[in-house]
This record gives C-alpha cells, structure tokens and sequence, in this order.
C-alpha cells in the first residue's frame, strides 16, 4: 500500500513532488535500501517505500538541515521557529493580516520584511547570533526568501533575496508531516560528491535514485558552470557502474528545453538498452504551457530493470 504523499516543505528548485504519481509506479515493488543520490528537497525519498532509505546531497547546510529535523520534535521545531520570527520582527500574516503590516496579498510582503530579512540573513551568514539554532534560522530564512528558495553563493552564504510570502499554516503542516515521515523512515543522511558515494554496500534489490543538476537548463542550481559537460558525463559513468554490478538506477532528466537538447545524454542513450520514459509534465509554472510546443521540455526517468 502506498503511503499517503507529503510534498517537502522547501521549494527546492526541480523538485519531483508533481511527478511522483508518475515516477513512482515506475520504481520496483521492493526495495532494500534507496538511495536519493541529489535528494534535494527530499520529495522522492520521503514518499518511497524501501525498508532504508539514503538521502545523499552536497549541500553541507541542507544535510545538516535535514540531520536536524530528523532529531527535533515537530512541536519544538515550530516553537522555535517562532521564536526567530518574534526576534526578527517578520510578518505572520496568518495571525494579523495584510492590513497590521500595510501590505495586500497581490503586492506581498517584501516591503515590510526586507530590512528584517537582511538582519536575519546577514546574522545567518555571519553566525554572530547565537540564541537560535543556526538551522532553524536557515529554515526560517528558507521561508522568507524569494519564492522559497535555497540557494549559497561559492563563499558560502545565503545570497537570496526576501520573497512575498512568509511562514503560514500550510507551510507549517508540510513541516509538520515532513519532520514525522523522517521520524518514521529509517534512513540515514550523507554529504558527498556522487563519484565518492561507495557503491560496493550496495546489491540488486537496492534502488539509487538520481535527479542531478540539468546540464541544459538554468536553474539556480546551476549558475555559474556548477554542473558541468565533464559531471554529467562523470554521471553517466557512474550509472554504467551501477548497471555493471546490477544495482537498480533510476535517472530523472530533461532530454530537450527550450529548442536546446542534452547531446550527451542523447548519444550516450542511443548507444545503450536502457528503458525511457517520458513524463507528463504540467507544471502551471513551467514553460510547458507555452505555444510554442518546440520549446516544451522533455522530462525522461531512465531505468536499467
């Protein structure tokens, strides 16, 4: 029976929660242990059904993130949560409205949070505040930040600017269900490079999951060159490895975008028998619901079973 699905509470950019009705009848029935090679938001493994589950990403503050909340009490993590926000002076409009803060719900509220943010961000990044935990500050500035997003520049800091929304009731279940799914799955969290993650523990009813990086798309996840020509054909290397020593892969991608094709992937594909399947893709976000269907992406799980 499959679990209910719970989407990750941070908006981690090409994360799979409006895919999964799709990739995971894709996955084999059972599984030892999964792993989540670029887990992200964790949206896949969350809702996996494996008797272990691996979530890897190279994100230290993200791992430590989520080697957290996997230790914390839900109500703890709220509680503190709000303590951040009363400290910071940030809008909870779920308790005052629009109105307290001289904001609407069409504008936002960056106006009113964007000194609070900076203060917020700039404690953060310099670890000068030492009253909070340093991860439920990264969450709350997660929250607060443009669109939900993550994102750390080469030094290291958190260099998103503040969004329209801030920490509201939905927000607050999905924190809620995600901490409780973690505390139910036994799993356990690891921080390398892919070309480091040791495949020898692994056998043929284990499944790694892998939704890297896209080479030919621009998320901000790879701005400045941080996924390369060389890593994706590093990737591929890695999954053959998988292939030759009959461990499951599963390799979420993007074939084509935006008139642009993945060559590598494409060539590497061709002269190979692994199974493609292409997804429907309806994010309403998206340039999927462009015209111009040229431009549509084609999203592809690639698996060797």
């Amino acid at each position: 029976m499959q679990m209910p699905l719970i989407a990750s509470p941070l908006n981690y950019t090409g994360g799979k929660f409006k895919l999964l009705s799709q990739i995971l009848p894709l996955f084999p029935k059972n599984i030892n242990t999964f792993v989540d090679l670029f887990c992200g938001g964790c949206n896949v493994g969350l809702n996996t059904k494996s008797k272990k589950t691996i979530y890897n990403d190279i994100n230290e503050n993200l791992h430590n993130l989520y080697i957290f909340l996997k230790n914390i009490d839900s109500k703890s993590a709220v509680e503190q949560i709000y303590e951040v926000i009363a400290k910071y002076d940030l809008s909870v409009v779920s308790k005052y409205g629009y109105e307290f803060y001289k904001c609407d719900s069409s504008k936002g509220l960056s106006k009113y949070n964007k000194s609070r943010f900076l203060k917020l961000r700039s404690d953060f990044n310099a670890k000068s505040n030492t009253t909070f935990n340093h991860y439920i500050m990264l969450f709350v500035m997660i929250v607060y930040a443009f669109n939900n997003q993550i994102r750390f520049n080469s030094s290291g800091e958190f260099n998103l600017p503040v969004g329209k929304r801030d920490f509201n009731a939905k927000m607050e279940q999905k924190l809620i269900d995600f901490i409780e799914r973690l505390h139910k799955q036994n799993c356990e969290f690891s921080c390398i490079d892919f070309r480091e993650f040791n495949i020898q523990k692994l056998g043929k009813n284990d499944l790694v999951y892998i939704d890297p990086p896209y080479l030919i798309t621009c998320a901000t996840y790879n701005e400045n060159a941080g996924w390369t020509e060389n890593d994706e054909k590093d990737l591929l290397d890695f999954l053959d490895k998988l292939d030759k020593q009959k461990i499951h892969f599963a390799l979420s991608n993007v074939l084509s975008s935006k008139g642009k094709t993945n060559q590598i992937l494409k060539s590497w594909l061709k002269s190979r028998t692994y199974k493609i399947y292409h997804l429907n893709h309806k994010y309403s976000n998206s340039n999927y619901q462009t015209k111009d269907k040229i431009s549509a992406s084609d999203e592809i799980l690639v698996v060797n079973y």
